[in-house]
């Protein structure tokens, strides 16, 4: 079975030009990543970190800018000798489609080059059909690129979706009929959208890409090595070592979901059965309060009282025990948590997680720390957003998507 895909091969070959803005050459890529993590630097910096010689980077960075994906900054002044001239990103020097494939809502987007989201279409949903995300990746594509003009529309460098793997597997949790189910086996998502979507699609499962969203658009005060959890309506997650996201064999790197936690009655349960928003809708549903609340505006959930204090309580827990034992086998410095949840929200969680470590004997282990995510609830489709953007100017490409049988 293939767990990620890149784009048809036909899309495969980009380079630079009108119709895609592919980056292939890997010192180009490297250029952009070090422009990306630190805002702006001019050439001479770029020379003294990546150890190139001024002249291979003059011709980079001209190459670059002459694509319209580097902007030459006004000189720096005030220093002895030339001014130095900074090259930052270029917003429009590139844009991208990401959608977000979820239990109870789905969303799509389109985002420039340094990470602004420039629109928005969210659809809630009892639960997802491909004919409903079919309908959602048409209203992303005519809607959403509407105000570009001809020319931006060729900067356009792919399509990405964010999905939980296998949605056929989940019938408990997913809550669709079994012919639904039945259809999502039999559906390759990525394939149908391929062929209304003028650019390349790619796809990958909802953590990871929820990961790299948090990798290329975070605060970048992680350091090189972190565990990434979402809560989302499942929990999941990704792993980033060395700076680079670690999709792992199949692509199910930090899946953080079956990960076994001790039960309410005994024994143990995938972490995925307590630390899962569905988990807290259906407490919502047993104290008579109606939990379409946290899909219809994941960004104010309002006051829900005890469901949500328990809730946080036993996700905490949960979550202590994970970050222990990721740590205990990956020397993980931060374990970033976030969710598609309101701010307050995850506040509450990595404090409850932090108090709760206390519980634990952490002898043996280096010191690391419970961090908030930076991205909030639109981590998913903006994740999804990125994997175009990964595959043509980062280093990631090899990694992200090989193909997996």
């Amino acid at each position: 079975m293939v767990r990620t895909s890149m784009a048809a091969s036909g899309n495969d070959a980009l380079s630079r030009g009108t119709n895609q803005l592919g980056v292939r050459v890997y010192n180009e890529r490297l250029v952009l990543s070090l422009i990306r993590r630190h805002g702006n630097l001019p050439k001479a910096d770029i020379a003294r970190r990546t150890g190139l010689s001024p002249q291979t980077i003059s011709t980079i960075a001209n190459a670059l800018e002459a694509d319209g994906i580097l902007l030459r900054m006004a000189p720096l002044r005030g220093k002895v000798g030339q001014p130095l001239v900074p090259y930052a990103l270029n917003p429009r020097g590139a844009f991208f489609l990401g959608l977000k494939i979820g239990r109870r809502s789905s969303d799509v987007v389109l985002m420039d080059f340094v990470g602004n989201v420039l629109g928005r279409i969210h659809e809630p949903h009892p639960y997802p059909t491909p004919a409903i995300i079919m309908g959602l990746a048409h209203r992303g594509i005519e809607e959403l690129t509407v105000g570009l003009s001809e020319a931006e529309r060729a900067r356009v460098a792919g399509f990405g979706i964010a999905s939980p793997f296998e949605l056929w597997n989940w019938e408990s949790q997913l809550g669709a009929p079994t012919e639904v189910l039945e259809d999502w086996r039999k559906t390759n998502i990525r394939s149908m959208i391929a062929e209304i979507s003028p650019w390349p699609v790619y796809f990958h499962n909802d953590g990871t890409a929820a990961c790299a969203a948090e990798l290329v658009f975070g605060s970048h005060q992680f350091g090189d090595d972190f565990l990434y959890v979402f809560l989302g309506s499942f929990i999941g997650g990704g792993v980033v070592l060395n700076g680079h996201l670690f999709p792992g064999r199949t692509g199910y790197g930090g899946a953080i979901g079956p990960l076994p936690v001790p039960a309410p009655e005994g024994g143990f349960q995938q972490i995925l059965r307590s630390a899962s928003i569905y988990v807290l809708a259906d407490r919502l549903k047993a104290a008579g309060i109606d939990p379409q609340v946290l899909w219809l505006d994941p960004a104010n959930w309002g006051d829900l009282g005890a469901p949500l204090d328990d809730w946080i309580a036993a996700t905490a827990k949960d979550l202590a025990l994970a970050a222990v034992s990721a740590v205990s086998v990956i020397d993980f410095s931060t374990i970033v948590i976030d969710g598609a949840f309101p701010t307050s929200v995850r506040a509450a969680i990595v404090e409850a997680t932090r108090a709760a470590l206390s519980a634990f004997d952490l002898q043996g282990l280096a010191p690391f720390i419970i961090a908030e995510g930076t991205i909030g609830y639109g981590a998913r489709e903006i994740g999804g957003a990125s994997l175009p953007l990964l595959a043509n100017f980062t280093q990631d490409r090899e990694v992200l998507f090989k193909d997996n049988v």
